[in-house]
């Protein structure tokens, strides 16, 4: 048989033109030309391109979470620590499957308003949380539904033991476990580690099918041991909450510091909140007010204008001051004293806590000597504890100060101070007339210092303080077996840009025992309401049970007969 050629063949000829048949061939030449090309394009010259295109679309980066450290007291019991818990989400579009019934189930296990469950099914996403850091067992019980579109996924909590008694000393964290208020956010580095990493590629339904590099594995946040004493703190605690409620007052708090070290051993505040508890975090709540709000001392800068005097020479033990009837005009203003006291040497101006004889004292200083060592003992500046949110207070320049305003910053008036700083300048008494440095830190060496006074003038003010607590002052102060040193305070608030006559801050701060000084204890009392307002009646008890408590605790032995000492709580109405 005779083959016809392709573009000879008599049927092709009557039906296409040889023109075209020939763009044809060439057409589909080209065409697989490029086919071809592009093949080996793709899998030879473009395989890089290709395999991370492939890579965006399945592989992930997956974040392994580091476990936060422990946050631990002195002796080692557990303030903060993680707990297993579970983020509870949803996909809303699946979830609307739900039965109402269901909905309300959930609802109540994750202690949600219905209202706000349904509003949320109604969001037009893909993925929403319902509820972070859910604990186990709740989680347990919300799996046990087998809600359509709900899924959970594992991660920690924080869980504080102490609850409100060490709120504001731990603080809490966010959702995302970081440091918000406190320890927790102070040494939120530390705590936090770091987390590592795991490259993977995820099939389309999201498993886990292969590691494409070495895992990079989390480093673990470190442990902290803080220097507050877990006992102290729950004295404290209580003998503060006690006295709001006895005398009706806006807030209370209280400090204790270790005089050798400057550990605080504890620090605590009423009212308080519960870190476990989110609905307790009221604004008023959440403030550290040792150390957040400052106010006028009053009497309690008493003792530091009288040392400088002595450490100056301007006075001596023996110079007397006429305070007359209690009452003294002076640059146009009227001073005025409790009670009358007539001639008193130092001590009796320290002990009667005579305004009139701290102004006369004054008289003797220069503004300049004073604010030096106002701002050597720390005020004005913020203290260097750490802590987010410390007050610096407020100390007016020298240059500013009119004679009138020296006279009243003399008795604790026309400053403001926290009462932690408060607390920390008292050392220098307390110590060899050296102030301490303060750390929230459990210490393993030395601490420094700051050199104030003299040892002579230091021991003088210190015997003019702890007469300051006998018969002739404030006797509820002293505790049975101990020997106290201290100074009370009694401040009138500004209201409305004036002195009110109807709100106080009551205060009292010393230290114990005398014969060999352990610990200072700085107590503030805000606006009582019952029983008094003066320092020496509203905050002296509080101060008597907190350092005999504490002492005992501590083991100290008594450094006073028993029988010859004071039951604190006796109602005495001084300054």
């Amino acid at each position: 048989m005779k083959r016809v050629p392709f573009f000879d063949n008599p049927v092709l000829r009557g039906q296409l033109p040889t023109w075209r048949a020939r763009l044809v061939l060439i057409l589909l030449f080209g065409g697989f030309t490029v086919l071809a090309g592009r093949a080996l394009f793709l899998q030879g010259l473009s395989t890089e391109f290709l395999q991370q295109q492939g890579e965006r679309r399945y592989e992930r980066t997956l974040t392994l979470s580091a476990t936060r450290g422990k946050i631990m007291d002195r002796n080692g019991a557990v303030l903060a620590s993680s707990v297993p818990a579970r983020a509870i989400w949803a996909i809303p579009e699946d979830l609307k499957q739900a039965t109402p019934s269901q909905l309300d189930s959930l609802a109540k296990l994750l202690e949600t308003p219905i209202a706000d469950l349904r509003r949320r099914v109604e969001e037009d996403k893909n993925f929403v949380y319902l509820k972070r850091q859910v604990s186990m067992d709740v989680a347990d019980k919300i799996k046990q539904l087998g809600l359509p579109g709900v899924h959970q996924q594992p991660e920690t909590r924080r869980y504080y033991p102490d609850g409100d008694v060490m709120a504001h000393v731990v603080g809490f964290n966010s959702v995302e476990d970081q440091g918000q208020e406190g320890v927790e956010l102070t040494f939120n580095q530390q705590l936090s580690g770091r987390p590592g990493s795991r490259r993977v590629i995820k099939d389309r339904l999201g498993r886990v099918i292969e590691d494409v590099q070495a895992v990079t594995l989390p480093v673990d946040g470190r442990d902290l041991r803080l220097s507050i004493d877990t006992r102290l703190q729950y004295l404290v605690f209580k003998e503060l909450k006690d006295a709001m409620d006895k005398h009706q007052a806006k807030g209370a708090t209280a400090v204790v510091v270790d005089v050798h070290t400057g550990e605080i051993l504890a620090l605590a505040n009423v009212p308080t909140f519960d870190p476990n508890k989110r609905e307790t975090f009221h604004g008023a709540n959440l403030r550290n007010q040792a150390i957040t709000d400052t106010f006028e001392p009053g009497s309690i800068m008493k003792p530091f204008t009288a040392a400088l005097a002595l450490d100056l020479g301007r006075i001596t033990t023996s110079t007397l001051f006429e305070t007359g009837n209690g009452r003294f005009t002076y640059q146009g203003s009227t001073i005025s004293d409790v009670s009358r006291n007539g001639t008193l040497d130092v001590a009796g101006v320290l002990r009667k806590s005579s305004n009139i004889g701290m102004t006369m004292i004054s008289e003797k200083l220069e503004s300049r000597e004073m604010w030096d060592r106002f701002t050597e003992l720390g005020l004005g500046q913020a203290p260097q504890v750490g802590f987010p949110g410390a007050a610096p207070g407020r100390l007016r320049p020298w240059d500013r100060w009119r004679l009138i305003e020296k006279a009243t910053m003399a008795y604790g008036y026309g400053l403001s101070v926290s009462l932690l700083q408060v607390a920390r300048a008292y050392t220098v008494f307390a110590r060899n007339g050296d102030m301490v440095s303060l750390t929230l830190v459990k210490r393993d060496s030395d601490p420094t210092s700051v050199k104030i006074y003299t040892p002579k003038t230091t021991a003088l003010v210190r015997g003019m303080l702890e007469a300051a607590t006998g018969p002739d002052g404030t006797k509820a102060a002293q505790v049975q077996g101990y020997r106290v040193a201290g100074k009370s305070g009694t401040a009138r608030k500004i209201v409305d840009g004036k002195y009110s006559t109807q709100r106080y801050r009551s205060s009292y701060v010393g230290f114990a025992p005398v014969s060999d000084p352990k610990i200072v204890v700085a107590v503030s009392i805000d606006e009582p309401t019952v029983g008094g307002y003066y320092g020496g009646a509203i905050a002296a008890p509080v101060f008597s049970h907190i350092v005999g408590g504490s002492l005992r605790l501590m083991g100290v032995r008594p450094d006073a007969p028993f029988e010859s000492t004071i039951v604190a709580g006796i109602k005495e109405p001084g300054r």
